[in-house]
């Protein structure tokens, strides 16, 4: 059975069981052995095996009843000692709940001698005090200070203490009884107070931080707490104001006082509320009158710029100041000690900005026309100057001077660049300086004055000199100066745009005075407009009459039909290639003068006019065969000039232009063939005859034919 036990070690497999079983029994192995299998003795070993199994079984069973037994026998006896165990735990609770009542009657009655002790101790108290301090006040009755708090400098606190309450007694007193003893206790209140004040100052001065706040708050019962705290301020401020930064010394001072007034004064806020009054009344306004007053009525420019640093720097300082404990409401307080100090010189500021931009404006625009020895005109539409020009371009009369500016455009970058940074200085200084309220009007006003000065005075001026200044159709060599104008205009314009931008929208962007302005600005752009079309539209006229000249001076009737038709050596006839010369000029002038779709704009209409010009020039010719050949080579020239235009409309114009040309050359039996191709069959069929016409053989019935 021992062996048997061997078998059922963990973990248990009853297949692995009986194999090793049967591997045990002599004769049970399968093959391999030292006998011969016998199932005898194996089924003998089986049975065996198998009663021992029984009795093991039966063993185990009994053992186990036994195990249970004894397990709830053990159960029953730990339940009845739990219930014992509660059974003690209840009257040991009924025990604590006594304990807890006896002591709560036990506190009470100690609770309630106290109250009796202290209803008899704090009259007895009273009673001593009120012996004490008639005891005190005796002794100022007689006029004999005895008592040593009286007397001992080192029971100052002491005596203090006792003086105040002798003090507030003798108030109520009557006067004409007690006259004598009231004024020798006032008098010895005074005395006091004064020392008590010597000793902080003493204190402060050799920096003893813990003997200042014994005294403080002795002396805060005192009528002249106040008084020390003053001292305490201005002792402060001296020795503070070395440098010539005022503002800096007063940021470096409040930081240091800051660190020091909590452990000093009990109540700390109150204190450097009123050190930052006292430099802001006293330090900060002596300094902004001295730097303003010295420079109000002689100096406009330097006066503003001055306002405008000091009052900059002042709210800098109130940002810092702004970190320390001055109380609930610090930003209000701050905001009225600012206003205190710069009230009576922001009240008329917008007029004196409005003075000094109107007056330094005039004197940069007067300064630029003396350098050029320009007289400024009174100018404007309809003037009596334009109409004298008008009549003496039309009729070569004299009337007075002619306007020649020698190509001067009277445009200056320069002259724009300081007029806008005046203008930005004043916007930045009306955002520092105005009342939220007036910031929108204010900056209007000085947006008016920009518009006046640069756009109205400079621009519009040049403009109007420029456009009568355009010269006429017949002058020789004519320089088209006003192209440059248009160029510097355009260039300031956008200059003047880009402030308007970044510099006016902030500041109105939400108010209605936005609308005004954007209307303003509008109707400007559109008074230029109106001046630059008109003198675009006149400069194209006099290219086309230049033009023109070119080709009367140039163009002989011999070049389309020449006596030797067998001797015409040239490409193009010089008149064309005086006139390409001409306008490539001119297309590059107009491309460097504007920008954008202007430049295209300007062209097409430069392009168109270009070809009706050539149109009409050439049908004031009749053309040999050779003639028609070298009228096709000079429209064939036209038309690369043409493609510097980089304007398709007028490419097709010339390319139609030379199509005609073609008529003149081609074969009579021909026309028809060539008049319904691609490029002239949508032409009006006058127009084409027309050219055919300007043929030398048209006169023959055969040509005339074609066109009945």
């Amino acid at each position: 059975m021992a062996a048997a036990a061997q078998l059922f070690e963990e973990p248990f497999d009853a297949d692995e069981y009986i194999e090793r079983l049967a591997w045990r029994t002599p004769g049970g192995g399968s093959k391999g052995g030292a006998e011969a299998f016998d199932p005898k003795r194996l089924l003998d070993e089986f049975q065996n095996h198998i009663e021992e199994l029984k009795q093991l079984d039966e063993r185990i069973q009994r053992r186990v009843e036994k195990l249970e037994q004894s397990c709830h026998r053990e159960a029953k006896e730990f339940a009845h000692k739990v219930q014992d165990l509660q059974r003690s735990n209840q009257v040991a609770f009924q025990h604590f709940q006594e304990l807890d009542e006896h002591i709560s009657y036990v506190a009470t009655k100690v609770c309630h001698l106290g109250d009796q002790l202290e209803g008899v101790n704090t009259p007895r108290q009273r009673a001593v005090e009120a012996q004490r301090l008639m005891t005190y006040f005796n002794e100022f009755l007689d006029g004999d200070l005895r008592s040593d708090v009286f007397n001992n400098p080192d029971k100052i606190k002491e005596a203090a203490d006792i003086i105040q309450k002798l003090h507030l007694i003798a108030q109520e007193l009557p006067f004409d009884r007690f006259a004598d003893v009231k004024a020798k206790i006032a008098s010895k209140y005074h005395d006091l107070e004064r020392q008590l004040i010597m000793e902080f100052t003493q204190a402060q001065r050799n920096g003893e931080i813990g003997r200042m706040h014994e005294v403080a708050a002795v002396l805060l019962h005192f009528k002249g707490y106040a008084h020390c705290v003053d001292v305490y301020i201005k002792q402060c401020q001296d020795g503070a104001y070395l440098s010539n930064d005022v503002f800096e010394d007063t940021a470096r001072l409040c930081q240091r006082v800051n660190k020091q007034v909590g452990e000093v004064f009990s109540s700390p806020e109150t204190v450097m509320a009123k050190l930052i009054q006292s430099i802001f009344d006293n330090q900060l306004q002596a300094h902004v009158k001295e730097k303003l007053d010295e420079a109000r009525h002689s100096d406009v420019e330097q006066y503003l710029k001055n306002l405008y640093d000091l009052y900059s720097r002042t709210a800098q300082l109130t940002n810092k100041l702004a970190e320390f404990n001055l109380g609930s409401d610090k930003h209000t307080f701050l905001a009225r000690l600012t206003k205190n100090i710069f009230s009576g010189y922001l009240e008329n500021y917008i007029d004196m900005e409005r003075q000094y931009l109107q007056s330094r404006s005039a004197m940069i625009l007067q300064r630029y026309y003396e350098s050029k020895n320009h007289q400024k005109r009174p100018l404007g539409t309809g003037s009596m100057l334009e109409l004298k020009e008008k009549i003496r371009q039309r009729t070569n009369l004299t009337l007075g001077a002619s306007i020649d500016m020698h190509g001067e455009t009277l445009l200056s970058q320069e002259v724009v660049v300081n007029l806008l940074q005046e203008t930005r200085r004043a916007f930045e200084r009306c955002n520092k300086l105005s009342d939220p309220a007036d910031l929108p009007k204010n900056a209007f006003s000085i947006f008016l004055l920009l518009v006046e000065y640069l756009c109205v005075e400079h621009i519009d001026y040049a403009l109007e000199i420029g456009h009568i200044g355009i010269p006429t159709g017949d002058a020789k060599n004519a320089n088209l100066y006003f192209l440059d104008v248009v160029q510097q205009a355009n260039t300031i314009f956008h200059l003047f745009d880009k402030q308007f931008n970044d510099h006016l929208m902030p500041l109105i962007s939400s108010s209605p005075k936005l609308t005004e302005c954007l209307h303003k600005k509008k109707e400007v752009i559109e008074q230029m407009e109106v001046k630059l079309d008109s003198g675009i539209d006149k400069t194209l006229n006099c290219m086309m009459n230049q033009m023109k000249q070119i080709l009367a001076t140039e163009q002989k009737k011999t070049d389309f039909k020449p006596e030797d038709e067998n001797n015409v050596m040239i490409q193009y006839t010089t008149a064309c290639s005086k006139v390409c010369t001409y306008v490539t000029g001119q297309v590059e002038r107009v491309r460097r003068s504007m920008d954008g779709k202007n430049v295209d704009t300007v062209l097409a209409e430069l392009g168109v006019r270009f070809h009706r010009l050539i149109h009409e020039h050439l049908q004031g010719y009749q053309y040999s065969s050779m003639g028609g050949m070298l009228a096709i080579c000079d429209v064939a020239e036209y038309r690369r000039c043409a493609k510097d235009f980089r304007v398709p409309l007028v490419l097709q114009l010339f390319d139609t232009l030379h199509a005609l040309c073609n008529l003149l050359v081609v074969a009579p039996d021909n026309l028809k063939q060539v008049c319904s191709g691609e490029q002239l069959t949508n032409l009006d069929r006058t127009l084409l005859h027309a050219f055919v016409q300007l043929r030398g053989d048209y006169r023959g019935s055969r040509l005339a034919r074609h066109f009945t």
